[in-house]
């Protein structure tokens, strides 16, 4: 019997919360069973290394992220990882940084597969200069739209997580309930009826507000 998948990963562009996002998101989930959260790669190198990555280094920096959430979910059969990014955001930096698409196969191969629920954090934060790291607000858009690109591309589901503080917590939480059934406790949810597991085309049904639809979500940001 296939085991359910266990990786929750978090998407976005710069200065859209995901950081707070894994731990937070994290920190509810270990009330219901063993969960933790892999924090990312790239800002650790970039304070090491006192500098942003040259192309060639980008690989390096997508491979320990996998590595370290393989690492992760390998301590326990039962632990759900929180992934602040994987292998794919590297790639669609690479893209948009160095027009190298070099990356992509391997990272949608791996999110495809190893990744049960990806969520995208939407652009509705204050943009909030970070060291290193930060390019500036003019690049979230962009950066939003190539994530997107990425994932219709290889036909994978997403959920865009909206609101601010808690707000976004409890959007990241509903779509857990809807992902895993068996977790809706944790996101305070009836379990929901009729609809699609994750790998299938998600249409999740809610209020507006709250809907987790990445094709609604279309529809009031269209893309360029």
């Amino acid at each position: 019997m296939k085991q359910p998948a266990r990786v929750i990963a978090l998407l976005g562009a710069e200065s859209t919360g995901k950081t707070d996002l894994a731990r937070a998101l994290a920190q509810q989930l270990q009330r219901l069973q063993p969960c933790t959260w892999v924090p990312e790669y790239l800002r650790e190198w970039c304070d090491a290394q006192g500098r942003t990555p040259e192309p060639q280094e980008q690989q390096h920096i997508a491979a320990e992220q996998q590595r370290r959430i393989e690492a992760a979910l390998a301590r326990s059969p039962d632990m759900l990882v929180v992934a602040d990014t994987t292998p794919l955001m590297t790639a669609v930096y690479s893209q948009f940084v160095f027009d190298d698409r070099s990356l992509h196969a391997e990272a949608l191969r791996w999110q495809r597969e190893v990744v049960g629920l990806t969520l995208l954090t939407a652009l509705d934060l204050p943009w909030l200069s970070d060291g290193l790291q930060r390019d500036g607000p003019q690049v979230r858009e962009p950066v939003d739209a190539l994530i997107r690109d990425a994932l219709a591309e290889a036909g994978i589901a997403y959920g865009v997580v909206h609101g601010e503080g808690a707000a976004r917590v409890a959007a990241a939480l509903r779509a857990v309930g809807r992902w895993r059934p068996e977790l809706a406790a944790a996101a305070a949810l009836p379990s929901p009826e009729g609809e699609a597991g994750s790998g299938s085309r998600v249409r999740w049904r809610s209020r507006c507000l709250d809907c987790l639809d990445p094709d609604c979500e279309r529809l009031l940001h269209p893309l360029p």
